[in-house]
């Protein structure tokens, strides 16, 4: 089912094995997947309102809620959490007889993005990455915003204070942005009790936390130099999150990664610089203005 205009449609939720997985689509043409990140209440049509409607001109845009957030399922497995979304994603492509897709992911859900290009290469056409995650977690320490996302459901729990400070201090260059609409709607979203009850991003725990946690660092698989894929990195200049360091990093070992820098601006690129991520997506993926 795709729209006929670059209208989004108003969302449906089909099973993807031992899951069901909530998205929206708009427009026609080649398959375009955007994945968001793993802020507390994220979902796939408040992290890229500012990029559906354009992007609709010229693809069939999927924008799927990851797992553990939205409308789709809770549970991801906490073993192998990139691995774990990128096989939810690549089963929602099979469901919807999509043998191919170009894949756009900010953060957590660029990291899903470079996990399904390494796991199942033949579903993935070109990659667009924005600030993500696990590219040399394991060779320095956490940054302040990281720290401040993982540490929001532990100590007292969740807050709006803790998620305000999150959106404001960390994930944006420029904090006025952030209304407290945007604070309030995606508080109440990172309430849900099932979400509370099983975050979906975490630090990891328990016997296997060292296996998961190098596992996490792509930088330590050694088929990312395998991942041949065209792929742009976006990185803003002043993310607070993940360190724009690791842009380099990819580069320097993915054999078709190009890299854009975006002065004064965070964690959210496609939000904070939408006219120019969108004019960068277009040019990048080859398709006619």
């Amino acid at each position: 089912m795709t729209s006929t205009d670059n209208e989004v449609e108003a969302g449906r939720t089909v099973r993807v094995g031992d899951r069901d997985i909530f998205f929206t689509e708009a427009g026609t043409g080649p398959v375009l997947v955007l994945l968001h990140g793993g802020g507390p209440g994220a979902s796939g049509l408040s992290n890229y309102s500012r990029n559906i409607e354009v992007l609709a001109r010229r693809f069939r845009v999927i924008v799927p809620d990851l797992p553990g957030y939205g409308r789709s399922s809770k549970h991801i497995d906490q073993r192998d959490p990139f691995g774990d979304l990128a096989a939810a994603i690549g089963g929602l492509l099979e469901v919807l007889q999509v043998p191919r897709a170009h894949l756009i992911g900010n953060s957590y859900g660029g990291a899903a993005a470079l996990r399904l290009a390494m796991d199942r290469p033949e579903q993935v056409d070109k990659l667009i990455l924005m600030g993500p995650g696990g590219v040399g977690t394991t060779r320095t320490l956490p940054t302040s915003g990281l720290q401040s996302l993982l540490s929001y459901y532990t100590g007292q729990g969740p807050s709006r204070e803790k998620l305000a400070q999150f959106l404001r201090d960390y994930l944006v260059y420029d904090a006025s942005a952030i209304t407290d609409a945007i604070i309030d709607e995606r508080y109440r979203a990172s309430v849900d009790p099932e979400v509370a009850a099983n975050p979906p991003l975490r630090r990891p725990s328990g016997l296997g936390a060292l296996r998961t946690v190098w596992r996490m660092d792509f930088t330590r698989d050694p088929r990312l130099s395998s991942v041949t894929h065209p792929t742009l990195v976006i990185w803003g200049a002043d993310d607070q999150v993940n360190r724009p360091e690791g842009a380099r990093m990819l580069a320097d070992r993915m054999p078709n990664c190009d890299l854009y820098l975006a002065a004064r601006t965070g964690h959210w690129v496609q939000w904070e610089r939408a006219e120019l991520f969108n004019d960068l997506v277009v040019a990048f993926l080859g398709q006619s203005a």
